[in-house]
């Protein structure tokens, strides 16, 4: 629920920039105050005038590959006009990487002699960014992999992911750093403990729903061996006799699974049963897993059975990026008040799953065929029929020789 941060964080925002010659570039931006980071209420840092001030760039550092071709070279090379790149670009030079080197071996270079230059402790590490335009694989960012730097330190828990967009993508995590830095989520903190039970609901990223199960009582686990041994007794029957199990020895321990999922029952019905109506009839959405749970939440609840309620929420990703958080409802559940419109607008979402089109086994299979068929495939029209489709569909009309994508709507 909450995460203490060491004192003097500070944020270190990467990007790389790939024009020409390959390099990577790293802004460090100020220390915080000895702060911790909690979604639970705070004061609104614009009403107590606090607002991080001079946040910005402290540090770069630039790396380029150890090896360039002349451009004048590379004209005569190309048997193109003298001065097609040297007037016409007006570059002399081009820094090129070889096969050893990647984005992720470049961004590991680049943090390394900034953190060495700079003699920054690699614990004092609060949020890493990184902006590029290349990915290696789609499952783990960049900073996963930046991460390895910081595990010698102790320092396995920082803020930040990849923002993948182009040649933007380096501003946009800059923006996304100094905004962090700015904002209240750098703030006010809580001294206790919270458990399942300061939660009116839970939800977490679905894969599939038996996991979510399991993921509470995993939870519910975690209370109990962090709770006195007198509440252990009266608030956790069945789990007495997993009490001095250590940590590595529970992930694999079937009995300690069948015990948890039994005892975590009851909390899994009342808080996060109802929020895996979409995964259990649509299966795993990935990114908007857990949001797709907020939305059968929400759903399956009137206004006034939400109103003030805590909803904690798990998100997670393959390449180890996860954030435990929460949200408030809204105190305000009358006709027409915010949280009233957002439950009346997803309160259709079983009636919509139940209108689709029932498919057959050989069905789904030939339409996968398809989809395998059509992949990577250019100067085409896909053959599948749009009076399928929901009304106001959106879809792919046409994809023409050069790669270019082209969408139509089908009738509201």
């Amino acid at each position: 629920m909450q995460r203490l941060l060491t004192p003097a964080k500070r944020v270190l925002q990467l990007t790389r920039v790939l024009q020409g010659a390959p390099a990577v570039l790293a802004r460090l931006l100020p220390a915080a105050a000895h702060h911790r980071f909690s979604t639970f209420p705070a004061v609104p840092l614009a009403k107590t005038n606090t607002w991080p001030k001079d946040v910005g760039i402290l540090a770069l550092e630039v790396y380029f590959p150890a090896q360039y071709v002349d451009q004048t070279d590379l004209e005569k090379y190309n048997n193109v006009e003298a001065g097609r790149y040297t007037v016409g670009l007006g570059q002399t030079h081009m820094g090129f990487c070889s096969v050893k080197e990647d984005i992720n071996s470049l961004c590991l270079t680049v943090v390394q002699q900034l953190m060495e230059r700079t003699e920054l402790p690699w614990d004092s590490v609060g949020r890493l960014e990184v902006g590029t335009e290349t990915i290696i694989d789609k499952s783990k960012a960049v900073k996963t992999v930046l991460m390895e730097l910081f595990q010698d330190s102790g320092n396995t828990d920082i803020e930040g992911i990849d923002t993948t967009n182009a040649c933007y993508g380096g501003t946009a995590s800059l923006f996304n750093a100094a905004n962090w830095m700015e904002s209240s989520s750098w703030d006010a903190g809580n001294d206790r403990t919270f458990t399942l039970d300061d939660l009116q609901f839970m939800i977490f990223h679905s894969p599939f729903c038996k996991l979510v199960q399991k993921s509470l009582a995993r939870l519910m686990y975690n209370d109990f061996l962090s709770a006195s041994s007198d509440t252990q007794s009266s608030h956790y029957k069945g789990l007495e006799a997993f009490r001095g199990l250590k940590l590595e020895d529970t992930y694999t321990n079937k009995d300690l699974d069948k015990a948890l999922l039994k005892a975590s029952l009851d909390t899994f019905n009342k808080k996060t049963k109802a929020s895996l109506y979409l995964s259990t009839h649509n299966g795993n959405t990935y990114t908007s897993s857990l949001y797709g749970c907020l939305a059968s939440l929400l759903s399956h609840h009137s206004a006034q059975d939400l109103a003030g309620s805590r909803i904690g929420a798990f998100s997670y990703g393959s390449g180890l990026a996860a954030s435990f958080f929460s949200f408030r409802a809204s105190q305000d559940a009358s006709p027409g008040s915010p949280l009233e419109k957002l439950v009346s607008s997803l309160s259709d979402l079983p009636k919509r799953l139940a209108s689709r089109k029932r498919m057959s086994p050989e069905e789904f299979t030939k339409i996968m065929d398809q989809r395998e068929q059509f992949f990577h495939k250019v100067n085409f029209s896909p053959p599948a029929d749009t009076t399928s489709l929901f009304p106001g569909t959106w879809y792919l009309e046409r994809v023409d020789e050069l790669y270019r994508r082209k969408y139509a709507r089908c009738p509201v």
